[in-house]
Formats: structure tokens, C-alpha cells, sequence
């Protein structure tokens, strides 16, 4: 399985990225191994998941979330949140 996550840095600010295994790459990030930009950001939260079956799905998603303004990845991630908690 492929996924897109968005995690929320400790100064607010949202990532967004591609992994096979988002537990492994969570704690990498928080353990500054990450991406370069989440280095100084930790500790970060994962806030959204989104699981595909081709990693060519999946980095089109990163890419199209990568192009969302700030306002939109928040809605993303709420409505997500939502619809989790209503299941």
C-alpha cells in the first residue's frame, strides 16, 4: 500500500508527504530524520491519511494536496476528521 499524509509541525504549519509506511516515517520526522523541512518543526502530528494502491496514485494526490492553499488543506483534514469520528 501507498500513502499521502499531512502532519502539523509544532509551529502549525502543515507537511504533506508520500510513504509506504506512515508509523516508520512519523517517527522519522520526529526524530529529525525527516524531511528537511519538518526538521526544525518537531514534534509533528499526523493529522491525515490517505491509502492508495499504486505509488503513482498516490504521488498524484501529494502533488494536487501539495497545491492547496493553507485553508483548503485545513478543510481537508477536518472533514476527514469528521467523517471518522461519525463512524
Amino acid at each position: 500500500m501507498h500513502f499521502v499524509y499531512v502532519l502539523q509541525c509544532s509551529d502549525g504549519s502543515l507537511y504533506t508527504g508520500y510513504t509506504t509506511d506512515v508509523e516508520r516515517r512519523v517517527a522519522e520526522h520526529d526524530a529529525g530524520e525527516g524531511a528537511k523541512y519538518t526538521r526544525g518543526r518537531t514534534p509533528v502530528e499526523l493529522v491525515h491519511v490517505e491509502e492508495y494502491d499504486s505509488k503513482s496514485a498516490a504521488m498524484s494526490r501529494e502533488y494536487e494536496i501539495k497545491q492547496l492553499k493553507r485553508k483548503q488543506k485545513l478543510a481537508l483534514v477536518e472533514s476527514k476528521s469528521q467523517s471518522v469520528a461519525d463512524t
